[in-house]
């Protein structure tokens, strides 16, 4: 039933290449089927001015697509002299994202800038970044406590993101660019290793949902975020 021939709760093949980029504290490229993300993660001895002095850490994160990251080229938004919404809209999910894992107190007063730039794109493109930011997010901190700079581990738990929704009215797992534009439903959960909720992102595009069919993706979701989560620490070990 699935254009790519998958079973409905089966994930796209997921992989997380580590130390990627040279210069990053941590870097990965991460590919769910044909969406492929590179991550880095920048630590700076500086914070928001807005927490300047609190002792509290800071993640932030940016997020970009290549030109051709598509079937056609688009043009570059520094090109356009300004970031289009989506753009500002996802990498701000992003970094609140990667924030609801880390004890901020535990980090120090220090800011870790996550860069999420997609170098191809077949759908789950934010999902794939907040995947992967954890990655880098998680070596980088690594390096920090490895030097000594943070005596208490600031990543409380894995996060994770996975899309679910309903394609030809069955409810599916991790949409790929076919299912995302035809889904009557589309959602993004972003989850911690331990199953906690940290936002859920669903709207109908083209039909109404039930309580069920929400359940059902909810359901999906505990299961890709899970999968993801193992995953993410088997990259990092």
């Amino acid at each position: 039933m699935r254009p790519s021939g998958r079973q409905l709760n089966e994930m796209r093949p997921i992989s997380i290449e580590t130390g990627f980029t040279k210069h990053a504290e941590g870097s990965c490229l991460i590919k769910a089927g044909d969406t492929h993300v590179l991550c880095t993660a920048t630590i700076e001895d500086r914070v928001p001015p807005f927490i300047k002095g609190s002792g509290l850490g800071w993640v932030t994160a940016e997020y970009g697509m290549l030109p051709r990251a598509t079937n056609t080229r688009m043009r570059r938004e520094a090109s356009a002299g300004k970031q289009g919404g989506r753009t500002v809209e996802i990498q701000r999910l992003i970094g609140r994202a990667l924030r609801a894992g880390v004890d901020r107190v535990a980090l120090g007063e220090r800011q870790i800038s996550i860069d999420c730039d997609v170098l191809q794109a077949d759908g789950g493109t934010r999902c794939a970044s907040i995947t992967g930011g954890w990655v880098a997010l998680r070596l980088a901190v690594n390096k920090l406590m490895k030097a000594g700079d943070v005596s208490i581990d600031p990543l409380v738990d894995p996060v994770a993101a996975v899309s679910c929704g309903i394609y030809a009215g069955q409810p599916v797992l991790d949409l790929d660019y076919p299912e995302d534009s035809e889904a009557g439903v589309d959602g993004n959960f972003i989850m911690t290793g331990s199953g906690k909720l940290i936002e859920v992102q669903m709207s109908a595009e083209g039909s109404m949902f039930s309580r069920e069919q929400m359940n059902s993706l909810m359901d999906l979701a505990a299961k890709g975020t899970a999968e993801l989560a193992e995953m993410q620490k088997a990259a990092c070990a």
